[in-house]
């Protein structure tokens, strides 16, 4: 019986190992993928006129971009003393693809910004003069376009939705300014938000990326693009193996808009949104924090039209679930302007669908967010000792005192007892206090009251929304034992 208790477990070891390795291996080499590409991978050559300094002593010696000689040049001629020099022409060079064999090829904005020429410079050397057609500096895409004797090799955009991490990626690009180049590597994170602007939503990649990369395509092992490479986090300006690549979704998204209108065109919802924490979420009756809680609305948008509320909390737009709030605005923003789309938000304890037909987002629009007539107060003022404030009266006096304007209604905050729930939240004098557990308030006796029926309820935090030099917020605090 042994030997075949031994065999069984061979046998069973072999099954899992079979299943461990079922997933797509590493290629043995990407030679052929990386001929096949490189073609239609581009260098972006620009030209702009700065302003100099130091001694005018004719043209300055020029190194490539983010050389180890680039900072002492730097240093040793902008620092010479004798004025300023006049304007003077400076080249940079970045990367980039053709997606068109027309002649389209993609870039970053930060790489032509500002640029009064700019050139593409082909696989085969050949050197053509590009014309902008659009760009969009919050998600840092650019199209070019270039006009050749005939077709051009192109790549074709891939879905990086179905990305996973650890798979394999290829990026080519320009580092230094020395040519085109192949690197490799893995998909090491998604969804990263790097603070680069509104709709970050970076793919992470330890494929080697370095200054003069910015543009260049990441491709997937099908070749396709499923990402432009952006950005690199590293101390010393070259790869430490962490660099940041646009989703191809969304850069196609917006490419294909500026092709069309000549500028990205954005869904837009109409409303200011914020984080939602453990106590909101507590505070709310949500199982766990998750969502956009709507802080504002703006009068006549897409959302006050579909009735849509502060205090609401998104949990799902157009199918896609909302896991926090920063992924809100980018799906609304790739949704097809005039599409009416069903949006999950939890209200009063309970999730319940609405449907918003998207607007289109104006970037010069000035947001006008709802906000409610006062109405009389019963004038009484005292203390709420579970949150640690003392509250008062919304008096023409204290109005003028606090400088809260004449549309803002609630209960006005008079001190914060240090140490306090309330303290620990940041709230001070002058604040506002305009619901409590979603309800209005215009006394004491309200958010006292208001506080009551979440003790009731068996909530142990409590959701404020406080109105701040005219921004509302909510905070959630924790009650106090009493």
């Amino acid at each position: 019986m042994r030997p075949i208790a031994v065999m069984t477990g061979v046998l069973a070891l072999a099954l899992i190992w079979s299943g461990l390795a079922f997933g797509r291996g590493a290629p043995e080499s990407f030679a052929d993928l990386a001929e096949q590409l490189l073609p239609a991978v581009v260098n972006i050559s620009t030209t702009q006129v700065v302003s100099g300094r130091g001694p005018a002593r004719g043209p300055l010696p020029r190194v490539p971009e983010g050389s180890p000689f680039e900072e002492f040049f730097d240093q040793f001629f902008n620092n010479q003393p004798g004025g300023n020099s006049p304007p003077r022409n400076v080249t940079s060079l970045g990367s980039g693809f053709i997606i068109d064999s027309s002649g389209i090829v993609i870039t970053n904005n930060h790489v032509i910004d500002g640029a009064t020429e700019i050139r593409v410079i082909l696989h085969d050397d050949r050197v053509l003069n590009a014309v902008l057609v659009g760009s969009d500096p919050k998600t840092d895409i650019a199209v070019l376009r270039v006009e050749a004797d005939g077709p051009l090799p192109a790549v074709a955009w891939g879905d990086s939705d179905v990305l996973r991490i650890g798979d394999w990626v290829m990026a080519i690009g320009n580092p230094f300014g020395l040519g085109g180049s192949v690197t490799a590597g893995i998909v090491s994170q998604r969804a990263r938000d790097i603070n680069a602007g509104p709709y970050d939503d970076f793919i992470q990649t330890d494929a080697s990326i370095n200054r003069g990369n910015s543009g260049g395509p990441l491709f997937d092992m099908d070749g396709e693009v499923v990402g432009i490479n952006t950005a690199i986090f590293s101390p010393s300006g070259g790869s430490i193996g962490i660099g940041f690549a646009i989703p191809s979704v969304m850069a196609r998204n917006v490419a294909d808009q500026i092709l069309e209108h000549g500028y990205a065109r954005r869904g837009w919802l109409g409303v200011r949104i914020q984080n939602v924490s453990d106590e909101i979420a507590e505070s709310l009756g949500l199982e766990s924090a998750r969502g956009a809680l709507i802080a504002a609305v703006s009068e006549n948008g897409p959302a006050a039209d579909a009735g849509i509320k502060v205090g609401d909390v998104v949990l799902q737009f157009d199918g896609k679930d909302v896991e926090e709030m920063r992924r809100l605005p980018r799906i609304v923003a790739e949704t097809a302007i005039g599409r009416s789309v069903p949006v999950r938000v939890w209200r009063n304890g309970a999730a319940q669908t609405v449907n918003v037909t998207v607007g289109e987002l104006d970037e010069e629009r000035v947001v006008n967010a709802s906000v409610r007539q006062p109405q009389s107060s019963s004038g009484d003022t005292g203390h709420v000792d579970s949150l640690g404030l003392s509250l008062g009266d919304l008096s023409n006096e204290a109005r003028r005192q606090y400088g809260v304007g004449a549309e803002v209604a609630g209960v006005l905050v008079v001190d914060v007892a240090p140490g306090s729930p309330a303290a620990d939240k940041g709230l001070r004098p002058g604040d506002v206090v305009v619901e409590v557990g979603q309800a209005e308030v215009r006394s004491v006796g309200d958010v006292n009251q208001r506080i009551e029926e979440a003790r009731q309820s068996g909530r142990r935090a409590v959701l404020l929304l406080v109105d701040r030099d005219g921004d509302l917020h909510f905070v959630a605090i924790r009650l106090a034992s009493g």
